[in-house]
Parts: structure tokens; sequence; C-alpha cells
């Protein structure tokens, strides 16, 4: 179902999709910045609460927003310092985080105004999204075709497909920015919740959140979560990584397997509502965020106040910084090749 969501400054028109599955999940989503405005899920009493951050309105997203819900790119994460060097030129970004170039720049994939198809199929229902990004936008080299396919699955599942090309050599770091809650969005803070993160390694960051280049154990440090910690657990413990991201902001790494591969990269649980999350993904990393920087300011959905720590991303990625870290995954896209990713959340209770 279609619907219009809004109006943008430029006088395009926005639109709201809304799809369902037999089992009675919902997903809704606009094609400005392909934003997942809500998530219905149900508990284990079969009672369904919505899941995500986000607005009512428009009008909200286009004012300020900390990228609730949103497609990320063209380079998801930071860049040191808004610049990197391809092919012996230097290009220059947006500094809009800091010294630092965050999620695409002042005007990212999150703000720009997506094709959109739906689409139904036996895989589930759906939007496949496209954005032309051309070269020069936000700084970037090339033109760089992109293709989003999100689909609610049969099985409570939502699945995110990316692909892209380009006419020159550039970066490409595509993902997604929900903020889950999996009590329910206007369910305070999400320091009960429990995760498991199936990786033995993380990537520390300096005083400005950009990797260090070291690929450090989580052995015996609050970055640990290969059995299942409670988030509030640790998190504000006597630990400088954790001081540097005010809580949980940082990469996990993930080893082996081939690239196109789904691995289970983390599971979230609520235990007051039964509701658990799976995560899987083909990329090599994956940024734990804790909503560290909300702080009661933005309204929600209801007329909620998202306090600091009310939801968490799972934003599968490559490496922050990527394009100046040599020893960090490539994320550089060459004219011929096939930018592929795909991110599958499943949802299921016990």
């Amino acid at each position: 179902m279609k619907t219009e969501f809004g109006k943008l400054p430029d006088g395009r028109t926005a639109d709201l999709y809304t799809v369902r599955n037999a089992a009675g999940a919902e997903m809704k989503v606009t094609n400005y910045g392909g934003i997942i405005t809500a998530l219905k899920m149900p508990d284990r009493t079969g009672r369904m609460a919505d899941i995500v951050l986000g607005y009512d309105t428009l009008e909200r997203y286009l004012k300020d927003t900390p990228y609730f819900g949103a497609i990320i790119g063209r380079y998801g994460n930071r860049i040191a310092n808004g610049r990197f060097d391809l092919n012996g030129k230097t290009y220059t970004l947006a500094k809009n985080n800091g010294v630092n170039n965050l999620h695409g720049g002042e005007v990212g994939f999150d703000k720009v105004l997506w094709g959109a198809a739906p689409f139904q199929d036996e895989t589930g229902t759906g939007i496949v999204f496209s954005y032309l990004s051309k070269d020069g936008e936000e700084g970037f080299p090339g033109n760089l075709n992109c293709r989003v396919v999100y689909t609610l699955g049969e099985d409570n599942s939502v699945r995110f497909d990316y692909e892209a090309t380009t006419d020159q050599p550039t970066v490409c770091n595509l993902t997604q920015h929900s903020y889950f809650n999996l009590a329910g969005h206007d369910n305070g803070d999400i320091l009960q919740h429990q995760i498991q993160i199936n990786a033995e390694k993380f990537t520390p960051v300096n005083e400005n959140q950009i990797p260090t280049g070291e690929i450090r154990s989580v052995e015996g440090t609050p970055f640990d979560f290969r059995k299942m910690t409670t988030i509030g657990a640790r998190i504000d413990a006597d630990n400088q990584q954790l001081k540097y991201g005010s809580g949980y902001d940082h990469n996990w790494v993930f080893e082996g397997g081939a690239k196109e591969d789904l691995k289970l990269a983390a599971v979230a649980y609520d235990p007051s509502s039964g509701r658990l999350m799976e995560t899987w993904t083909t990329e090599p990393g994956m940024q734990f965020y804790c909503g560290n920087f909300l702080d009661g300011s933005l309204v929600g959905k209801g007329g909620v106040k998202y306090q600091r720590r009310s939801g968490f991303c799972l934003e599968t990625q490559h490496f922050p910084d990527s394009p100046n870290q040599p020893g960090f995954p490539s994320p550089f896209l060459q004219p011929g090749e096939v930018y592929k990713s795909t991110t599958l959340y499943k949802f299921r209770v016990k």
C-alpha cells in the first residue's frame, strides 16, 4: 500500500509504503532516504509492537534525525579528516562529524529521494529502491548507480540486498541505520537487552572515533560479547575505548568464510518481551552503537522522547575509515565491478 508521506522543500512528494506478511508483521518505509519508519513484530504472547525508533511525519525527518531507519551511503561510518586518496588524487569531503566525514556527508543517501518499486514474490513482499549518485556528489568520484531491495519475509525476516556500479574508481560502503528497541520503541532504554556478537576482534579508535589501524582481541575487555551478555553490564566500565565512544560505538570484525556467504554476526534478545533478533551478513564488519548520543531532545512517534540509549544499531559494513587504512578490507569499487552486499535480520520469540 502506498500513501503520500509529505512534501520535500523542492515540492517533490515522498511516499510511504506499508508491507505486511501473513503472520501480521508490518514494515513501513518511505522512499525519502529508504527510511524504515515502523517495524511491527510479535512478542511471546503474539502482541505486536513497533520496534524501531522514528517519527510520525516527514517534516521531522527533514528537520532533525540521527539517521533513524535510513539507507546510509555513499560511505557508511567515518572517514578521517574528510579526505582520502585514490589513484594519486586527493578527494575532499564534508566534515560533518567534528573533523570527520560521517555517513556520506551533508546530504548522504539518507536525505535523497529514491526511486521505488513495490514487489511481491516467493521470497516475500518489499520495495526495490534505486538512486543515481552523480559524479562529484558530496565530493565522491564517479556516477554510482545504486539498487537496494528491502524484503519482508513470511518468516518475519527483513532482508537488505545492496548493489552498485560505477563509471570511475570510487569508494562504496552501504548500510542500514535502524535503531532497535525489541521491547518497543516507546519502552525506555535497551540496557537490559542481551546481545551476542560472534567476533573475536574489534577495531579500537582514537579520540575522534577513527580506527587506529589496530585489530584488537576482545578477550578480557568490555567488548567481548562472544557469549550472550546484558548490554548495560559493562557499557560504563572504566575503559578508554568506551570513553571515546560514550559507550559502545565500535566496529566488530568477522573472520573467515566467502564474502558472498551470509554469516551469523549477532543475536539480540529482550527478556521482557521474548523478541529475539538475529543479524546475518556478508559484510566483514559491524558497528554496534547504543544510542549514546540520544538525549531526550528528539520527540519521536506518539510523542515519545528518545532518551539516551533507547535504541541500538547493528550497522553491517566495511570498516570505518577503510579508504585511509590499507590494512582494512578494501572499500574501492572499479568500473566493471559490482558492489554486492546482503544483510538479514531474522525475528522470532523465545
